[in-house]
């Protein structure tokens, strides 16, 4: 069972309002540590076992998450630009050849919770 606290609320709503990656110190710093690590590492870890959240692990040896947007598709799947670290959904019905054509030709199911694929956005100078 699951209980919802007020602090459980203010960690959701910087979540929701980080527009790029993060970290659990980011969060904690938002909170002026009036929270707990150990309440924010519990929280976060729920939101990525649930799909609200991705867990990435960057250059530069940390661990980054980013809020994952709620959307009707059964695909999950991300471009993420490498310079600006901004994620954006694609929900493309080309997906789905990506994911048989994986499965048939190289012999590997892929998780259809989350796909990123890691470039440069057009913002940033990718071609276009």
């Amino acid at each position: 069972m699951s209980y919802k606290t007020k602090q459980k609320d203010v960690i959701l709503d910087i979540i929701k309002n980080k527009k790029n990656e993060f970290t659990i110190k980011d969060i904690y710093v938002e909170t002026e540590k009036s929270i707990g690590l150990t309440t924010i590492y519990r929280l976060v870890d729920k939101l990525i076992k649930n799909g609200t959240l991705s867990k990435n692990i960057g250059e530069d040896n940390v661990t980054y998450y980013q809020y994952l947007e709620d959307c009707n598709c059964d695909n999950h799947f991300y471009l993420k630009c490498t310079k600006c670290g901004k994620l954006i959904h694609v929900d493309c019905d080309c997906i789905g050849d990506l994911y048989n054509h994986i499965l048939s030709i190289h012999k590997f199911s892929l998780s259809k919770e989350h796909i990123i694929i890691n470039g440069i956005c057009n913002i940033c100078g990718g071609n276009v």
